[in-house]
């Protein structure tokens, strides 16, 4: 039962998490990216390692070749001295030294093609992880512009589709707004009609009075007009 329940919830993690990543492609990008870059570290971490051997075995090539030109100096010197004996121990440990500094140089040589090998391994291996994520960018890039493509797509669909129902909406607004601007006509119409026809008579009244007063006052100010009779016989 346990066993059951376990895989039913492995089951449904896993929906979730599949599910959040075909929603967010870019963070699945990053956790890989990551990844990446945390097995080169790795990588890298060995492969210092691994230079530190051949830096070990060139110190001691180093060392063991110049034991070998102090030997050789020595036993010389001795075997020309007539020193058998001691030029014999030092041609003895010429010997070993030559035989160590050969099987040092043979490590080292294939220390050194090993470090090659592994740095090439690395750069390819690099390389290649550069160039599948800069296709799944790239891929990412399409998918986000092929589904917006899509969106918008469906979205001219719907409006295709629902040019009628929204076509019965503006015709219906249409006739509100008609409607209402009937009312507002006839409202104001009522309400200038429904002037009292007295005050306008008032109005009329007063205009004419203000008229009669301005022409009035025009004669008061005029100069006076002379007759024909005056005009000859002035006073």
């Amino acid at each position: 039962m346990l066993k059951r329940i376990g895989n039913l919830f492995k089951g449904v993690l896993g929906t979730s998490v599949s599910s959040i990543e075909r929603r967010n492609p870019e963070m699945l990008l990053e956790v890989e990216k990551e990844n990446i870059r945390t097995q080169i570290g790795k990588f890298n971490k060995g492969l210092a390692a691994h230079a530190g051997l051949c830096e070990r075995l060139m110190s001691r090539v180093k060392t063991l070749e110049n034991d070998q030109q102090e030997l050789q100096a020595r036993t010389s010197a001795h075997l020309r001295a007539g020193n058998r004996d001691l030029a014999a121990q030092y041609a003895l440990r010429l010997k070993n030294t030559t035989h160590e500094l050969e099987d040092n140089r043979r490590q080292l040589g294939a220390a050194e093609e090993t470090y090659s090998t592994l740095i090439r391994q690395r750069d390819v291996a690099v390389e290649a992880a550069r160039q599948k994520i800069e296709s799944l960018k790239q891929s990412i890039d399409d998918l986000k512009v092929k589904k917006a493509m899509a969106e918008l797509t469906e979205a001219a669909s719907g409006m295709v589709t629902g040019a009628g129902d929204s076509g019965d909406t503006l015709s219906r607004l249409r006739e509100m707004v008609e409607d209402e601007r009937s009312k507002a006509a006839g409202r104001i119409r009522v309400a200038r009609d429904s002037m009292s026809l007295s005050d306008l008579d008032i109005k009329e009244r007063e205009q004419k009075a203000m008229a009669e007063q301005a022409l009035e006052e025009f004669e008061g100010k005029a100069p006076p007009r002379l007759g024909s009779g005056d005009a000859a016989n002035p006073s």
